[in-house]
């Protein structure tokens, strides 16, 4: 007969999560700064002051546990274009249930929250991202439903009015597997919105342009000093290409 491991005793798993949740929140806290991003001065955030220190922090300190790059520490463009977009026409999020989809440090969440949204849930697999949500709502004063779960693996939707996603185009790995979920959100009535500042795998059909800024960035991240970037609308997944784009998890294989 073969011995199942033995497990923790249930009382034991909140208390290690809740050590590994503030682990990270020690983490983040002690690599970064206070600060607000140039495009959204209403926002404050734990960000990183410069790329190199933090990355190789995070790879000397946590590469054992397979922690991705610290891209919560950084306020991209296509989040802030997306989170100014929200602050400068709050009817689109006012009164409703709102999820920021790979939510980063929660710029664009927050400013949901600000906009007069009624429910904002803020969605990031990487647990450090997790860890930056919480102290970013609590420095801004805004409560957030954080979740740490991999949402794009179900296809299941309809929990919000309004899916917003900044920044999630730059690799292609990324967009094979948030674009059809996102697609499938829309296709349920959910508006769903994309801030992109032109990143290569940014989809040219099935969206439409709201607005366009010029976004200020970093020399040490982007390797400009602004970048031009658009709030898209991705319209809904047509119903011929339902079957080919169905998250893996829902998938009718009979």
């Amino acid at each position: 007969m073969t011995r199942e491991p033995a497990r923790p005793e249930p009382s034991q798993e909140p208390a290690e999560a809740l050590a590994r949740n503030e682990r990270a929140a020690a983490f983040v806290a002690r690599e970064t700064a206070v600060a607000c991003p140039p495009f959204v001065p209403e926002v404050r955030l734990h960000l990183a002051t410069e790329v190199t220190p933090l990355w190789h922090a995070t790879e000397a300190a946590l590469a054992r546990a397979g922690v991705p790059p610290p891209y919560w520490a950084f306020a991209w463009a296509g989040g802030q274009a997306l989170a100014r977009y929200l602050l400068d026409h709050p009817a689109v999020v006012s009164g409703k249930r709102v999820l920021d989809l790979a939510a980063g440090g929660g710029v664009v969440a927050i400013a949901a929250v600000r906009a007069g949204a009624a429910h904002v849930s803020a969605a990031d697999i990487d647990p450090f991202a997790a860890a930056a949500l919480r102290l970013n709502a609590a420095l801004n004063g805004v409560a957030l439903d954080v979740i740490a779960d991999d949402l794009t693996a179900s296809a299941a939707g309809g929990a919000w009015d309004i899916v917003v996603a900044g920044d999630v185009c730059y690799e292609r790995a990324m967009v094979d597997r948030v674009l059809p979920w996102l697609r499938w959100q829309a296709r349920d009535a959910a508006a769903v919105l994309v801030g992109d500042p032109g990143r290569s795998y940014c989809p040219t059909e099935g969206v439409e342009e709201i607005a366009r800024y010029l976004v200020p960035t970093s020399l040490d991240l982007e390797g400009r000093e602004q970048r031009e970037t658009r709030v898209l609308r991705l319209l809904p997944l047509a119903r011929s290409a339902e079957v080919d784009s169905t998250p893996d998890g829902d998938r009718n294989t009979s």
